[in-house]
This record gives structure tokens, C-alpha cells and sequence, in this order.
């Protein structure tokens, strides 16, 4: 699995955060990128209206990288 990951780019967390309303699935935007003291991506999730819902601090195997196999949709921020 490939764990480099580029400012700015789209990603989906991997893992529940559910005090943070973010769901195994959901797709971010890498931020920022931390090399000490060690590898961590700031990954910012946003509403459809661009405002950010959750800044989360995540470790490479936290996020994946987006494949052709993917479908996005939503859901009501409620479920998470």
C-alpha cells in the first residue's frame, strides 16, 4: 500500500472518529503535512457549504488514497 500522501490532496479516512462526526469513509483534504515525530497528515473534512465540520491530525494508515472503485455519496451529519 502506498502511504505518500501530497498537500492538497483528496483523501478517505479509514477509521471511525465519531466525537468528531467523521465516519470510516469520508472523504478530506490533506492540510498539512508533520514529519516529527513522525509521519501525520492534518486532514480537514468540510460541509457542502465549504465550511470545515472537522480537523482531524491522521497517521498514514488513517487515510487511503481515493480509487476508481469508489462511489461517493453523503449522509446526514446526524449519523455520525
Amino acid at each position: 500500500m502506498n502511504n505518500n500522501f501530497a498537500l492538497l490532496e483528496t483523501v478517505i479516512v479509514t477509521e471511525n472518529f465519531k466525537n468528531e462526526h467523521v465516519l470510516k469513509g469520508d472523504v478530506g483534504t490533506i492540510v498539512e503535512i508533520y514529519t516529527r515525530p513522525s509521519l501525520a497528515y492534518e486532514v480537514e473534512f468540510v460541509n457542502p457549504n465549504g465550511e470545515t465540520r472537522a480537523l482531524l491530525t491522521l497517521t498514514p494508515h488513517q487515510v487511503r488514497h481515493l480509487s476508481d472503485d469508489d462511489v461517493l455519496t453523503t449522509r446526514p451529519l446526524a449519523v455520525a
